[in-house]
């Protein structure tokens, strides 16, 4: 047995990017901002703020979703599953990345708007 599980509580860092692979297939790519908040140790050392950039991928009705409502800033609680893909770029590079496959959305600032895929 195994669990591949994503939450995330952050902010959009650009507007998605959609795209349609079938033709009603939507799949919309975003970024999503997690930081942890600076702190001092005991001992008088301060630790600084450090934010961790999410790829965040989401399909069908979740890409619908952010092609209306998702936006640069956007506060969102999401899940999802981590996956990597690699691909070689026109250079002949391999590529890898890691992302995170949405399979729920929660709008926190505007509407209180769930979407589950």
């Amino acid at each position: 047995m195994s669990i591949n599980k994503v939450i995330l509580l952050g902010n959009v860092g650009r507007d998605p990017e959609v795209r349609y692979v079938d033709k009603n297939v939507a799949v919309a790519t975003f970024t999503l901002a997690t930081t942890d908040r600076a702190y001092t140790l005991p001992n008088g050392t301060q630790v600084p703020e450090r934010t961790e950039w999410h790829n965040i991928v989401a399909w069908r009705g979740l890409a619908n979703l952010a092609e209306k409502y998702i936006h640069k800033g956007s506060l969102l609680y999401m899940e999802g599953k981590l996956q990597t893909r690699s691909w070689e770029g026109k250079d002949g590079i391999k590529r890898t990345v890691t992302e995170v496959v949405a399979s729920d959305i929660q709008l926190l600032d505007r509407h209180e708007t769930e979407a589950r895929g």
